[in-house]
C-alpha cells in the first residue's frame, strides 16, 4: 500500500520547453503562492510534514527539480549549462507561468535554496520573499572547501564523468542513505518518513538521475560560482525579505554564522532563525521550521 504524503494536494505533470516536471499541490487556488524547492539527494516529498500546514494559507507546489524525482532528467553538457542554478530558475519561472503565478514567495532546501537564491538575484519581480534553509552562498562555500578539507562531496561529485556516477551507482543507496544519517543530528534514518525514503531511493538509484547530480554539483564548481563572483563583483543583492533558517548541526559556524555570511554578500537585510536540527530542518524539525515559515510568509 502507497502512503500519500500529501492528503488533498493534486499531482499534476507539467510540460514546459525544458522537459516534464512534476509537483505536488495543494491550498486554496486564490491564495498567495509559495513555491517548496528541495535539496540534494531528496524530492518533493521532503516537504510533506510542513506543507499541508502551510496549504491552510497558501497556494503551495512542491516541485521536483530538473533531474530529481519524477521530473526530467536530462543529460548533462559540456559547459555544465543544463544544471546551472540559472537555467534551473528558468525552468521554474516557466513552470510557475504555466500554472498561473507570476510572482510568488520561495522557500527552498540546499540545492533548492541555491535556485531560489539565483532566481532572486536574477529576476528580482518575481520572488515575493525568500527562505533558504540551511545553506551558505556557493561561493562562500567553495571558499571553505578550499581552505580546508570540508564538505568533500561537493569535491567529489563535481569531478569528470563518468568516475562519480559509477561510483555511486555501485551501491547507491548505501551512499546517499549514508549521508543522511551523516548530516542529521541522530546520526540515523529516523527523522524520516519510510514512505518518503521510498520516493527518494526511487530517484537516486536510476542513473540517469545519479549523473544529474553529479551535473549539478558539476555547475556549482563552475557555472553557480562564476555567477555569484559576478554579482558580487557588481554589488548586486537580493532585495526582497530573506529568512536564513538554519539547524544547528551542519553549517560550520567557526568563522561566521550562516547569517553574517549572507549579509556580507547578496542579503544585507536578511533576518535568520536557528533551530535545533541537522541539515532537514522540515523533516528533523517540522514544528520550527513551520513556525519559522508562517510568520515569515505571513509578515
Amino acid at each position: 500500500m502507497t502512503t500519500d504524503l500529501f492528503p488533498g494536494f493534486s499531482a499534476p505533470w507539467i510540460d514546459i520547453p525544458a522537459g516534464r516536471f512534476f509537483a505536488r499541490i495543494g491550498g486554496p487556488e486564490d491564495a498567495p503562492p509559495v513555491l517548496l524547492l528541495h535539496g540534494f539527494p531528496q524530492t518533493h516529498a521532503c516537504w510533506h510534514r510542513i506543507a499541508p500546514a502551510l496549504a491552510e494559507t497558501h497556494r503551495v507546489i512542491c516541485l521536483d527539480l530538473k533531474g530529481y524525482g519524477w521530473s526530467a532528467a536530462p543529460g548533462g553538457d559540456a559547459a555544465h549549462g543544463a544544471y546551472a542554478k540559472r537555467t534551473l530558475a528558468r525552468d521554474v519561472v516557466a513552470v510557475m507561468e504555466h500554472l498561473g503565478h507570476v510572482h510568488f514567495a520561495v522557500v527552498g532546501h540546499d540545492r533548492g535554496a541555491r535556485v531560489g537564491y539565483r532566481l532572486a538575484l536574477d529576476e528580482p519581480g518575481r520572488v515575493a520573499r525568500l527562505a533558504l534553509l540551511d545553506i551558505l552562498p556557493t561561493l562562500v562555500q567553495w571558499e571553505r572547501i578550499e581552505a580546508s578539507s570540508g564538505s568533500a562531496h561537493w569535491k567529489d561529485l563535481a569531478r569528470p564523468a563518468p568516475a562519480p556516477e559509477n561510483e555511486i551507482g555501485r551501491d547507491p543507496d548505501g551512499y546517499f542513505e549514508g549521508l543522511l544519517r551523516d548530516w542529521s543530528n541522530a546520526k540515523s534514518l529516523d527523522a524520516f518518513a519510510p514512505a518518503a525514503l521510498a520516493l527518494y531511493r526511487q530517484g537516486w538509484t536510476v542513473p540517469e538521475r545519479i549523473h544529474a547530480m553529479c551535473e549539478d554539483y558539476r555547475a556549482g564548481a563552475t557555472r553557480d560560482r562564476e555567477a555569484d563572483l559576478a554579482d558580487l563583483a557588481a554589488q548586486r543583492t537580493i532585495t526582497c525579505p530573506t529568512l536564513i533558517l538554519a539547524g544547528d548541526g551542519y553549517l560550520d559556524r567557526s568563522a561566521e554564522t550562516p547569517l553574517t555570511a549572507w549579509r556580507r554578500t547578496f542579503a544585507p537585510n536578511a533576518t535568520a532563525v536557528d533551530l535545533v536540527s541537522g541539515h532537514f530542518p522540515a523533516e528533523e524539525n517540522p514544528e520550527g521550521t513551520l513556525q519559522a515559515l508562517r510568520a515569515f510568509l505571513a509578515a
